[in-house]
């Protein structure tokens, strides 16, 4: 499971649904925080072994993933790029809220410790998640949860330095830098993450691609408080008038169809989309399915694998079969291509 989720984390925009990733940059001529000296191992050492905090924090998110416009998709959506800001809470004890802005309102999703629930204030609809199924659900809601799954999966096939100090959200940082081994088969050229300084808590993530001046995805805090929290942040009761659904759990069968081919940053994971429903076929007001999106702004392929279109972003790409299946990973088209084809 950690490893799709780091895979799907890589390469962001080519699985077509999950936030990118931001940084906010020192104003210039600010004066970097001057701090004592520490070997790489140690700082992630105590970056994966420290207590995540009480905290409440704004988090500020870019992303310049370079898909083309897609009709119907408004700008605020993370497939469009650009910017946009979230609010999430911890109680420190596993429980956490996260508020996202969204066309005409607000998506929140509140993890209570036992039941995952998503609230959607525009379209009035709340999904419950039961305790078997949260798992998959659980929101990655800092930079931090997501920093600790990039350092956890890809330190092993990395050259891991620290390179100088940060201040990120008012609070000192050390920064550390994960750069893909040579032999790894990927587009990432370096993910560079701001760890706190006294409490060793990942600030802020940098996602760089290769060939590019700016970062493709970025994430960070703006605002950072390390204080006890309302325990109401972390309880949800489905508004009046709201329709609430209940997914039932995947069966065994179906969480198998997801495997990883490869390791670290050329890593794959392929899975097998469901049945596409008939009512979202020929749609013309944008992308309802990953199949929508693919055949807007995929390019045709084909090989011994069979047909499909392939999606290239610059921190990954994604191909997508005309039989349903799809390897999406951050590396280039070769790699998917091949690990469509690896045997199981």
């Amino acid at each position: 499971m950690k490893r799709r989720s780091v895979a799907l984390t890589a390469t962001a925009g080519a699985a077509a649904g999950l936030l990118g990733l931001t940084a906010l940059t020192l104003p210039a001529g600010a004066a970097k925080p001057d701090l004592p000296a520490i070997e790489p191992e140690e700082l992630v050492s105590s970056a994966m072994t420290a207590r995540s905090p009480e905290m409440a924090g704004t988090i500020r998110v870019d992303n310049d993933l370079g898909l083309p416009a897609l009709p119907g998709v408004p700008e605020s959506s993370p497939l469009s790029g650009g910017s946009s800001t979230l609010r999430a809470w911890s109680d420190g004890q596993g429980r956490h809220r996260l508020t996202v802005p969204s066309e005409g309102g607000e998506k929140t999703v509140v993890d209570d410790g036992d039941t995952v629930w998503k609230w959607s204030s525009t379209e009035r609809t709340v999904t419950k998640y039961r305790p078997d199924a949260t798992r998959e659900h659980r929101p990655a809601t800092t930079p931090a949860e997501t920093a600790r799954h990039l350092i956890a999966k890809l330190r092993e096939s990395s050259e891991v330095a620290v390179d100088g100090t940060a201040s990120v959200a008012g609070r000192d940082a050390y920064e550390l830098v994960l750069t893909p081994e040579p032999t790894e088969r990927t587009v990432l050229r370096e993910v560079r993450i701001a760890i706190g300084a006294e409490k060793r808590i990942p600030l802020r993530v940098v996602v760089e691609t290769d060939g590019a001046r700016q970062p493709a995805l970025k994430a960070g805090f703006t605002k950072l408080s390390l204080e006890p929290q309302d325990s109401e942040l972390f309880r949800f009761t489905p508004p009046a008038g709201a329709k609430v659904t209940t997914p039932e759990a995947p069966e065994r069968t179906e969480r198998a169809r997801h495997r990883v081919v490869g390791a670290g940053w050329d890593s794959v994971l392929l899975t097998r989309l469901p049945q596409e429903p008939q009512s979202r076929q020929g749609t013309d007001d944008g992308p309802k399915d990953p199949r929508d999106l693919a055949r807007r702004i995929g390019e045709p392929v084909s090989g011994d694998w069979g047909r499909g279109w392939i999606v290239t972003t610059r921190s990954g790409s994604a191909l997508l079969t005309a039989d349903g299946r799809l390897a999406v990973g951050a590396v280039p088209e070769q790699v998917l291509t091949g690990a469509m084809g690896a045997p199981r």
